[in-house]
């Protein structure tokens, strides 16, 4: 579970309850199952932009709402290259960005 999904899941059970409405409720309003509710109440998983924004609308709150208290700091990067690298089996040479970071 990650910090950001549980953060979220804490946020939406707050508003959901704040609003008064079951799971059952909000997955109706949000055109959601049920389940997904679930799923996201209990950080399992982190919600896609369409669906932080169907919550909002069915809680009636702002997204930043169901976002609070999320944040995130980029990595200290001092340069990077692209390297080539050849895929395994298959005959492929891929190209993917490698950073050197700073500690």
């Amino acid at each position: 579970m990650s910090d950001v999904a549980r953060q979220f899941g804490d946020n939406l059970v707050r508003c959901r309850k704040a609003a008064g409405m079951s799971q059952e409720e909000l997955g109706i309003r949000a055109s959601l199952h049920r389940t997904h509710i679930g799923v996201l109440e209990r950080g399992e998983r982190c919600p896609q932009i369409d669906t932080v924004a169907k919550l909002a609308g069915a809680l009636e709150v702002p997204p930043s709402e169901l976002m609070d208290g999320i944040v995130w700091a980029p990595g200290r990067t001092t340069e990077g290259r692209f390297i080539e690298v050849a895929v395994s089996g298959m005959g492929a040479i891929r190209r993917r960005f490698q950073v050197e970071r700073q500690d």
